[in-house]
């Protein structure tokens, strides 16, 4: 499964990318905003960062825009990958666009027939929002199954991103549940290396180490 992190913040990516496991970055019109750039500034320095797919969105409402900006942001980077959002408009956007090569993600999928026309119109990606589904008392992981299932018994070559990821758990879910893709804020991807268990072994081998190598002087 890639992990991707779901911000725009280049502090945060640049700290991921450190780590070496950051496959890609998704972005949204709210998390841009927090950052103060114009949408294809943003974009440009975090491809400089992170050499994978990274999710750039629209913010027009009807197809014939959404495929004009959708261009625009499809020549910031080869590795841009337009975000549409799935309503009927988005869905015709990305018809349009995926005939043209032009690889798209679509966002705020809440059901598997939801899922189901975004793979049918070409999308490259389809996100479905895990976190928001909970909230209001729906399994969201549920929704990922479906979907995976929906996608293996056609054949669709959709990658099912797994979206709004609020802890740990929820991405450990998410690849067992077979999503291609789990992208998550900072935080979570950082909470994913926590274990008191790991801190109390490494904090015990340290111990045990220095006992016998520093405080006896050896070598070795």
């Amino acid at each position: 499964m890639k992990i991707f992190l779901d911000t725009a913040n280049l502090d945060e990516i640049r700290r991921g990318a450190e780590w070496g496991i950051v496959d890609g970055v998704t972005t949204n019109p709210s998390l841009i905003a927090k950052e103060g750039r114009p949408v294809e500034e943003q974009i440009r320095r975090i491809c400089e960062i992170i050499d994978g797919d990274i999710s750039a969105e629209v913010v027009a409402v009807d197809a014939k825009e959404m495929i004009r900006e959708g261009r625009q942001l499809a020549k910031i980077h080869k590795n841009v990958v337009v975000k549409l959002p799935l309503i009927r408009e988005g869905i015709k956007a990305c018809a349009a666009l995926s005939k043209e090569g032009i690889r798209t993600n679509v966002t705020l999928c809440f059901t598997p027939a939801q899922a189901l026309l975004a793979a049918k119109a070409g999308a490259y990606i389809v996100s479905p929002f895990v976190g928001r589904l909970d909230d209001i008392a729906t399994s969201g992981m549920d929704l990922i199954r479906n979907i995976c299932a929906i996608y293996k018994n056609y054949g669709f070559t959709t990658q099912v991103l797994a979206a709004s990821l609020r802890h740990p758990i929820h991405v450990t879910e998410s690849a067992l549940a077979g999503a291609h893709i789990a992208t998550m804020p900072f935080k979570v991807l950082d909470q994913l290396f926590n274990h008191p268990l790991t801190d109390k072994g490494l904090e015990q081998f340290l111990k045990d180490h220095a006992k016998v190598f520093q405080e006896s002087g050896a070598v070795g």
